[in-house]
């Protein structure tokens, strides 16, 4: 299923508006974005580290105590963290949506 750019940009938020890991990173936003549970995905500063190379990578980490999430993207040098915001409302709602955007993020990136 395509999602045309108005939906996803329309998700997108925060100050910084910019996502690392190219195709693979927006692809990456672009499946988080399609789920009905997200309401908002906030991108946080770009951090590096010493290494150089690699490939890029995504995986959602552990939900809050309201069910928002977060997404790591890592690509080569550089990670990046960004804030998911859902309209979940507590922390086993958070850990099943964790495991089903993994599942997703995992099928959509692995093609």
């Amino acid at each position: 299923m395509k999602q045309n750019n108005d939906f996803y940009k329309n998700k997108l938020g925060g100050s910084h508006t910019t996502i690392i890991g190219s195709r693979t990173g927006e692809k990456a936003i672009r499946t988080i974005a399609m789920h009905p549970t997200v309401k908002r995905i906030v991108p946080s500063v770009i951090n590096t580290r010493g290494t150089v190379g690699g490939k890029t990578t995504a995986k959602i980490l552990r939900p809050d105590a309201r069910g928002n999430l977060r997404l790591l993207i890592q690509a080569g040098s550089a990670s990046q963290e960004l804030q998911i915001v859902t309209t979940l409302g507590s922390l086993t709602e958070g850990e099943v949506l964790r495991s089903e955007l993994n599942k997703m993020l995992k099928e959509a990136l692995d093609t």
